[in-house]
């Protein structure tokens, strides 16, 4: 398992414990290039993350457009162990705002 995969799957599983309420969907890379690994469905809302093996890892084409339209509509983010923390925040953040 590559480092990103290894922690694309403990950051799924820490949202589960996060949100158990939420619905929480990894994305098929396949069906549209570019958008987020990761959709969190909780109430009437919803977030999107890109998941990266380091914060400064390339961008496949068409992320950072997603990444910006997403998070104009919603949270949408870029999520590493580096800035996991800070993120998680910002995401609980914005849910509650929206609750």
């Amino acid at each position: 398992m590559t480092l990103e995969s290894k922690f694309q799957a403990e950051l799924i599983s820490e949202l589960h414990d996060i949100y158990p309420e939420g619905i929480i969907l990894k994305n098929d890379a396949n069906y549209l290039q570019g958008f987020p690994d990761i959709t969190i469905l909780l109430d009437h809302f919803w977030a999107v993350l890109e998941t990266k093996r380091y914060s400064k890892s390339s961008r496949q084409p068409n992320q950072q457009y997603y990444i910006e339209k997403l998070d104009e509509m919603s949270f949408a983010a870029f999520i590493s162990r580096e800035n996991r923390d800070e993120v998680l925040h910002d995401l609980q953040q914005a849910f509650r705002s929206r609750r």
